[in-house]
């Protein structure tokens, strides 16, 4: 069980509630603050590619793949601010607590879309240096690696976790 999710009050902390709520708000932010730097360096290499003489010679599959990645930098930006926002809307109403939660949903919402964002930059960058069979490969082995990092990895070791807390208390009698 994640401390957000510890109603108890103990956490292994000397702290309140409220100050634990305070420390995963903290936590949040500045998880939020290193993914938008990703989709920003991605987001700005795809918004120069238009500029440069060879995006004339792109094929239609090309230019919707781009224009996808695109929507899909633009979304996950939208996502990024969004808890700045939410704050905004929650502030001083003592709601923290839906606050930490929702902020918990977008970031991970948001590492889809940075996954996304990368497997579709890679893809279009593979398509047009090495042909259309090597975009989609490195799309799509790029986003399998993304799934296993992102998704697979954290689970895995929230399972190892919970295992290991469980033989503990096991082995106190507790």
């Amino acid at each position: 069980m994640s401390e957000v999710e510890d109603y108890t009050g103990r956490t292994g902390r000397n702290e309140t509630r409220e100050e634990q709520l305070d420390r995963n708000w903290a936590e949040l932010l500045q998880e939020m603050r290193v993914l938008q730097m990703g989709v920003q360096i991605l987001a700005g290499f795809l918004l120069t590619l238009p500029f440069q003489e060879r995006f004339e010679d792109l094929d239609d599959f090309q230019v919707g793949l781009y224009l996808t990645n695109v929507v899909i930098a633009a979304l996950t930006t939208a996502l990024i601010l969004l808890p700045v926002s939410v704050h905004r809307r929650l502030f001083r109403k003592r709601l923290k607590e839906t606050l930490v939660s929702s902020g918990d949903t977008i970031a991970k919402i948001t590492l889809a879309g940075i996954a996304l964002l990368s497997a579709g930059t890679a893809a279009l960058v593979f398509d047009v240096t090495a042909g259309r069979t090597a975009g989609l490969t490195a799309g799509a082995a790029l986003m399998a690696v993304m799934v296993v990092l992102l998704v697979y990895v954290p689970i895995h070791l929230n399972r190892r976790a919970a295992a290991g807390s469980s033989a503990n208390h096991n082995e106190n009698g507790t």
